[in-house]
């Protein structure tokens, strides 16, 4: 294996001193779906010290046109994201020091999941979460990368705290739904081309060339042959809630944060409770084996039909709910099955 990095030290701008500069760094992808997985195989596969991948999702058929770790065993299995990844990037480097999470980020375990990176990946589907991120990255001074794809669009922007406008200033926190996953299709090669633009920003980061990072947001239809990076550098608002003057960091405080959540690309809605025990996940099963409502359940989930629906219930107490995008309805299934 002493060869294993040559390729990679003899480009020159990255060297010996990148590549060591590689083995010693810590990051966070969150969000293990077509962006996150293909992100953590290239970091994986350039020799990264040490990732720590979080997702509150587990592998679904519709997930393997696009998202290139995962198999179909891992669908039979009806595995977590999160740790399906684990087990092929481990096949991949065994080297590289792999920290799984089966959570959803949120306001309260930010810290825990968030902390000692040296960089932060967006491989998440929506807003509120990269809200989230944006706060963390500028309250702890740690750069993140945003990054989205739909159809064969995509856009991609380096966040660095001090130096560039922030995820706020650009965008509000209420934003209008636009295309989805689900409405518009996503061809391969544009998941590929937007993690190839993060990759890129983030091996410089990363290897200490902050000097070579593309300032803007750069947008691309690969469909369309068309490409642009547009220059942002006046736009930064100087009393922004998360970079201005008196930061206030509104979406760590859990200002706006939302108990439920509509999955892009899914008529999925998930439920997060405020508090759960893995003794109330027992009980909860136990209950539904009675009912004989129980369609699988291994070491980290349990899968039951109800009114229709399917309901995947992970362990933490967060539960899917699929079959609709109104949260007042999984709310309300939620309650009826797992509890308030």
């Amino acid at each position: 294996m002493t060869q294993r990095y040559t390729r990679l030290e003899r480009f020159r701008p990255i060297g010996v001193d990148g590549v060591k500069r590689l083995r010693e760094a810590h990051v966070v992808i969150i969000g293990m779906g077509a962006l996150g997985a293909s992100q953590a195989e290239m970091l994986v596969r350039s020799g990264i010290g040490k990732l720590t991948i979080i997702d509150r999702d587990y592998v679904d058929t519709t997930n393997l046109q696009r998202q290139q770790l995962y198999t179909e065993q891992d669908v039979k299995r009806h595995l977590p994201k999160a740790y399906a990844a684990k087990n092929h990037l481990e096949a991949i480097n065994s080297e590289v020091e792999i920290e799984v999470a089966i959570e959803d980020l949120f306001s309260g375990n930010a810290d825990r999941l968030l902390s000692n990176a040296d960089l932060l990946l967006d491989g998440t589907d929506n807003f509120e979460t990269r809200q989230l991120i944006n706060d963390f990255s500028h309250r702890h001074g740690i750069p993140w990368i945003y990054g989205a794809a739909t159809a064969s669009y995509g856009v991609m922007m380096p966040i660095i705290p001090g130096k560039t406008p922030c995820f706020h200033c650009l965008f509000s926190h209420q934003m209008v739904a636009g295309e989805t996953c689900e409405t518009a299709g996503i061809i391969g090669p544009a998941v590929q081309m937007t993690v190839a633009l993060q990759l890129s920003e983030a091996m410089k980061l990363l290897t200490g060339h902050s000097e070579a990072i593309r300032h803007g947001l750069t947008t691309y239809d690969i469909w369309k042959n068309e490409q642009t990076t547009i220059r942002l550098d006046g736009l930064k608002v100087p009393h922004c809630p998360t970079c201005g003057v008196n930061p206030s960091y509104p979406f760590l405080k859990g200002d706006y944060e939302s108990k439920t959540a509509v999955l892009c690309g899914r008529e999925t809605v998930q439920v997060r409770p405020t508090a759960f025990n893995e003794r109330q996940y027992t009980s909860v099963v136990q209950s539904l084996e009675k009912l004989e409502m129980i369609r699988r359940t291994n070491d980290f989930l349990t899968q039951f039909e109800a009114d229709g629906h399917i309901v995947v219930l992970f362990k933490d107490g967060r539960a899917l709910i699929h079959g609709t995008s109104d949260p007042l309805i999984a709310k309300n299934l939620y309650q009826r099955y797992v509890g308030s």
